[in-house]
């Protein structure tokens, strides 16, 4: 249990050294460390995090619940953000249809608003669950009932707020 502690510590320690040089840190986690994870968020709230994935949740197994009250709070953080990514590689691979994502993507949107929403494609990893254009359509498709401006948020501009790719003036 000491060393754990001490680990823990160590780990703080070094994620605490990002921040100050520019860098983000990505929180690929599964539901069952997001305690921990928001542990770490809430210690370090001048640092930048990503939840990859939207946390990894089960959609093959249905489970949404569980997800749901590990991710409130690591997105009642506002220095932590979301990627929409991963999504078709948690569910049933040969199976999954569209409909199978919405609610996991209702969630995010309703915790991060868009503002602390980015796409991602998981490519080449998705692949194994579906055809690249398919697997990204599921996000376009439910943005798509979305305000153009929070649709270009989604698409494009909470990645260049977050990893800090603004175009600089020569």
């Amino acid at each position: 249990m000491q060393a754990d502690r001490i680990d823990a510590h160590v780990h703080q320690r070094g994620v605490a050294t990002l921040g100050p040089l520019g860098f983000t840190y990505d929180l690929l986690i599964l539901p069952r460390h997001a305690p921990a994870a928001a542990e770490l968020v809430r210690k370090l709230p001048g640092q930048r995090f990503v939840v990859d994935h939207l946390g990894l949740p089960d959609i093959r197994g249905h489970q949404l619940a569980p997800r749901k009250a590990a991710v409130e709070e690591l997105a009642a953080c506002p220095n932590v953000f979301c990627k929409l990514s991963g999504l078709a590689f948690r569910a049933d691979w040969r199976r999954w249809r569209p409909e199978d994502f919405t609610r996991y993507l209702d969630v995010a949107l309703e915790l991060f608003g868009p503002t602390r929403l980015m796409i991602g494609s998981n490519w080449p990893v998705c692949t194994v669950a579906g055809a690249y254009d398919a697997v990204l359509d599921v996000v376009f498709d439910r943005i798509g009932r979305l305000s153009d401006a929070e649709q270009a948020q989604i698409l494009g501009r909470t990645c260049a707020d977050f990893y800090g790719l603004h175009a600089h003036a020569s």
